[in-house]
């Protein structure tokens, strides 16, 4: 009875808060945003598991904010307490990335707290933390000793100077022109010894006390770091994060993908090395050249890659008599390290020996259970690389067995209306708690975007420099039709590089192209107003390009994921090609899709013209249909007059002058 009364209650102050607070502060509270907080805080009052799909626009991050926070407050009123400061354990925020999390913990959490507090919604402020790992943080000791080497000596005066700013901030994310050396050489180490003799001055500890203090409501982490900890609860070590009573997973759909990286296990060159100079510290001089000479002798005998770097050669690749000798060469040595070290070292030393022989030993014995291969360096160097074959039943175990209430939430965890894929790669497939919800856009996209798809041109295949050509033509046609303002995306960086050489030179409007994600090269693109950029990778997805900054999104090919091993190992789980192809890669082509198309439109003003040049998508197309299903309903041509027009009918004198 008085949990029913106290849930009609929360709603009610959920409608409060999105009707009339909200508002008041200059936010725009929509009906999908109230309707998707009611369905978050039920989920976290019944212990379910939400799958929500929220997208651009919706608002879903005030949205479970909200429900968090007045969980908070209910589940400890059922408890007798009404204050926002008992002994209720926290609740964790897990995004893929820091922009995000930088967000939630600048702006979002303390407007909304200020905004409750004011209304006397809730009695004591809404605090935060985020948790991250040791690299992100200084040593004091190793940024003396680095400071005294460079003492002397010239360095880039502005790195000097970023180097010098962290003896007063120790969290080096915040610290711009930082270069990747000085970060490597004073991060907090991997293993902080216990004699160590700035323990008790020491921030990065501080900061680890501080974050576990019971005032602490919400600790913000990334994904890696959520998993670390579960695995480590999983293994009886120490957790990283302080108990919690609820989860919520925001970037939901790059879970997997970093569950690939924490379960997966590697061994490679900086592995061996580091192992070898850590038992000369410990003076173990002779087993560490042993081991060094065994490793090299390893390396040297597996398989060269054939041309780029970074390629990845499946496993099995032909083991024969001279590379299975040197594994147990290794192997041998390992144990031989073990053995000379037990009971003498730290508990980390031991689990960096045994995780690399069991990765060897996982090659040696060609363990079926993992989906094993080599990967490359940009110096060619190998790397052995295992990742089980059930990561979604290592989630499954590790965090949604545990019993607490959780939300997944992105704007990409449906697929052709199904939220079946992410079940499969979350361990989420016949689970009773799970809960699915749908929030759509209220972005009007039919008056506001054009989806432009040429027509399908059948004719001989072209050679790769006529088709570089065709695409060229193609953007360039596009790029003066919508008067710059152009962002392409490529799925490939060596087509993205051949086109812009193509084009260099030749376009009316400054052009464009950013690497690995260039947040320099991003920034000009916006300021600049009716710039060109030419883009791939990351920046499918989290960038933003709100208002006539991107009043053209170019897709090229369709972003279907390029095959890796596994992938390949997934393949074998199906029994033709079609039924993979339908169940798997097209799902994913879609999500990605949704991704990059996701940067066109940004506001409720914004208007867009998206491009798809990639014959496949054309009505006759294998994927037509696939792509039209993926996207939300807008106004479809082949014809390039209507983006022209389009263009002409929606923009002001402002957006020409540049």
């Amino acid at each position: 009875m008085f949990r029913n009364e106290y849930q009609k209650r929360a709603h009610k102050e959920i409608d409060q808060i999105f009707r009339i607070i909200l508002p008041k502060a200059g936010l725009v509270a929509r009906e999908g945003q109230i309707s998707l907080c009611h369905q978050m805080f039920a989920c976290l009052c019944g212990n379910k598991i939400a799958l929500c799909d929220a997208a651009v626009g919706v608002g879903k991050t005030y949205a479970y904010l909200v429900a968090s926070i007045l969980f908070r407050k209910y589940s400890q009123l059922l408890n007798g307490n009404f204050s926002m400061c008992g002994q209720e354990q926290p609740i964790v925020i897990s995004t893929s990335s820091i922009t995000l999390q930088e967000a939630i913990m600048g702006e979002y959490i303390p407007l909304l707290s200020k905004i409750l507090l004011e209304e006397k919604i809730i009695t004591k402020p809404v605090r935060a933390v985020i948790r991250k790992g040791k690299e992100h943080f200084v040593c004091d000791i190793r940024l003396e000793k680095r400071l005294e080497a460079i003492k002397n000596k010239q360095k880039n005066p502005i790195q000097r100077e970023a180097l010098e700013s962290l003896g007063e901030l120790y969290d080096m994310d915040t610290v711009p022109h930082l270069s990747g050396f000085d970060r490597r050489m004073v991060c907090v180490p991997k293993f902080c010894p216990s004699t160590c003799e700035g323990k008790q001055s020491c921030r990065y500890q501080k900061y680890l006390r501080q974050a576990v203090e019971e005032k602490i409501f919400i600790q913000i982490c990334n994904h890696n770091y959520l998993l670390a900890d579960a695995i480590h609860r999983s293994s009886d070590f120490r957790p990283l994060l302080k108990n919690y009573q609820a989860l919520i997973v925001d970037e939901a759909h790059k879970l997997p993908e970093a569950a690939q990286q924490m379960y997966g296990k590697r061994f490679g060159m900086e592995d061996f090395m580091e192992i070898c100079c850590l038992l000369e510290q410990e003076y173990y001089t002779h087993i560490a050249t042993k081991l060094r000479e065994s490793f090299q002798r390893l390396f040297q005998s597996v398989p060269k890659p054939s041309n780029a770097s970074r390629e990845q050669v499946r496993f099995p690749f032909y083991m024969n008599l001279k590379r299975k000798q040197e594994l147990k060469n290794c192997i041998r040595w390992i144990k031989k390290a073990e053995e000379l070290l037990m009971g003498e070292t730290s508990r980390w030393m031991k689990n960096r020996l045994e995780e690399s022989r069991e990765v060897l030993c996982r090659f040696l014995n060609m363990d079926h259970r993992n989906i094993l291969f080599l990967e490359y360096t940009r110096k060619s160097d190998p790397i052995f690389c295992s990742i089980p074959r059930k990561i979604a039943g290592m989630i499954r175990k590790d965090l949604w067995d545990r019993g607490f209430p959780v939300i997944l939430t992105s704007g990409t965890l449906m697929t052709a209306g199904s939220f079946q894929r992410s079940k499969q790669l979350n361990g989420l497939e016949d689970n009773g708690r799970v809960r699915e919800y749908q929030a759509a856009s209220p972005f009007a996209y039919k008056e506001n975007c054009m989806i432009y798809i040429p027509q399908k041109k059948f004719r001989k295949k072209y050679h790769e420099e006529n088709e570089i050509r065709c695409i060229a033509k193609q953007i360039r046609n596009l790029i003066c039709s919508t008067f710059g303002h152009t962002l392409v995306l490529f799925t490939s960086y060596a087509m993205m590089g051949t086109v812009y050489r193509e084009l260099k030179g030749k376009l009316p409007f400054p052009l464009l192209k950013v690497l690995r994600n260039s947040q320099a090269v991003i920034h000009e693109f916006k300021e600049r107003k009716n710039c060109v950029l030419f883009a791939a990778g990351s920046c499918w997805e989290g960038v933003d390009f709100p208002g006539d900054v991107v009043s053209s999104l170019i897709i090229v090919r369709l972003p279907f994921a390029v095959p890796d091993p596994v992938r390949e190992a997934e393949r074998e789980q199906y029994q033709t090609l079609e039924e993979y192809i339908q169940k798997i890669i097209v799902p994913d082509m879609q999500i990605k899709l949704r991704q990059g198309f996701g940067r066109a439109i940004r506001t409720e003003t914004d208007t867009c013209v998206v491009s798809i040049l990639d014959s496949r998508a054309s009505v006759g197309g294998r994927y037509h249909k696939e792509v039209i299903q993926a996207l939300p309903d807008c106004q479809i041509t082949d014809q390039i007059m209507d983006v022209e027009n389009f263009i002409r009918n929606r923009k002001k004198l402002e957006y020409y002058l540049g």
